[in-house]
């Protein structure tokens, strides 16, 4: 009987562990809330493409989030459930994004609809500091990103499809940093395709 409550402890323990938010985007402890906002940049020229806002757990998780576009139209909303994620969208029925934990520091994340179709599933792998080390898609673009750090900083990320052939290259730069070492200013370049983006991040700590 014992093993048995042990063995169903476990479970339930995996199941709650995933991995930080705070851990996989380096951020600090202590971070209540912060603002994130995507510009596209054409020949110095900075466009909005989204902006979002997140209210986080005392551990670093997303509790709730906001995503809207340029124009303030809702694009998305988060909220953390007990076993689940909700995420809502304005125009078709929300998903329920379930966190699997699995051995060998990798955790399983699917969405399904509420009638239970499948919309997507991706194996996140992670290093021993809690960043992510790639990113598997299994169900919409099948596409691998591996992910590099330098100087305990997102540096770059590798795109490969199932066959392992190079689809894109970002080279990624933290351009402003506050006090407590959070990039408030990131700038991401895609090699292929001569894409540029700003992330403009502000942070609110306890």
């Amino acid at each position: 009987m014992r093993v048995l409550f042990f063995f169903i402890l476990l479970l339930t323990i995996q199941s709650c562990a995933t991995k930080k938010y705070s851990k996989k985007h380096l951020l600090p402890e202590g971070i209540k809330s912060a603002t994130e906002e995507i510009y596209v940049v054409v020949n110095n020229q900075k466009k909005l493409l989204q902006k979002k806002h997140m209210v986080f757990t005392k551990n670093g998780r997303i509790k709730y989030s906001k995503t809207v576009d340029s124009l303030g139209n809702l694009l998305q909303e988060t909220e953390k459930k007990l076993w689940f994620v909700v995420k809502s969208y304005p125009d078709k029925e929300p998903y329920y994004c379930k966190t699997r934990w699995k051995p060998k520091q990798r955790e399983r994340i699917s969405c399904y609809t509420k009638k239970q179709y499948k919309q997507n599933e991706a194996i996140y792998y992670y290093n021993t500091d809690g960043t992510i080390d790639k990113i598997v898609d299994n169900f919409t673009t099948f596409h691998t990103q591996y992910f590099y750090y330098t100087n305990k900083e997102l540096s770059k990320i590798v795109i490969r499809d199932k066959n392992d052939t190079l689809i894109d290259e970002v080279l990624i730069r933290c351009a402003t940093k506050d006090e407590k070492g959070t990039c408030l200013k990131e700038i991401r370049i895609w090699t292929k395709t001569n894409n540029k983006e700003e992330i403009h991040f502000s942070p609110n700590y306890d």
